[in-house]
């Protein structure tokens, strides 16, 4: 039997594999592209049990994720937590009066744009323990935001499980409790 140390190492190999960057030609921008992470059936059912491994010893008992790609990684980690998850909104519609959202706006993300984000109130409380998820964490403004929505909720703040850590600022990496597969410069 491998163990998970084993394994998490097997994973970033093969996300590096899979990865690569995009441009034009025309420009000097690139833009990563994860695309491929999803569509190998073996890497997505080896991403949750990865990223879990990352703070399994926390403890967690609910996994949050920002819309979208937090909501695509979240649920799978959470499934092998054997937990719930709950789905952070970007720009959330209420529907009717009764339902009652926690919102905060973010510093600003990786665009230099300021998110509304938000979650049921009744979703996330005082005897939680949160970990958040999502693919690639650049600036930590999402993160943060999530992080101040749990701390309005009363909840224990675990840290943000990420696939890519892209932060310049150890800091932030610190105040967010951030651990990842991989940083960018494995890509």
């Amino acid at each position: 039997m491998r163990t998970e140390p084993d394994v998490t190492s097997e994973v970033r190999d093969r996300l590096r594999r899979v990865f690569f960057w995009h441009s034009d030609r025309t420009d000097e921008s690139w833009y990563a592209d994860m695309t491929s992470w999803w569509r190998s059936p073996t890497l997505l059912r080896s991403l949750g049990p990865a990223l879990a491994s990352l703070f399994r010893d926390g403890q967690p008992t609910v996994v949050l994720g920002v819309e979208s790609s937090g909501c695509l990684l979240g649920p799978l980690v959470a499934v092998d937590l054997g937990i719930g998850f709950v789905e952070v909104r970007k720009r959330r519609e209420q529907v009717v009066d009764s339902d009652a959202w926690r919102e905060r706006r973010s510093p600003p993300d990786y665009s230099n744009r300021h998110r509304t984000l938000a979650f049921r109130k009744r979703l996330v409380g005082p005897a939680d323990r949160v970990l958040v998820v999502d693919d690639w964490i650049t600036t930590g403004g999402q993160v943060s935001g999530v992080r101040s929505l749990v701390h309005d909720a009363e909840a224990t703040w675990l840290g943000a499980a990420v696939v890519v850590d892209a932060l310049m600022s150890n800091e932030t990496r610190r105040l967010l409790g951030v651990r990842s597969l991989l940083h960018i410069r494995d890509l």
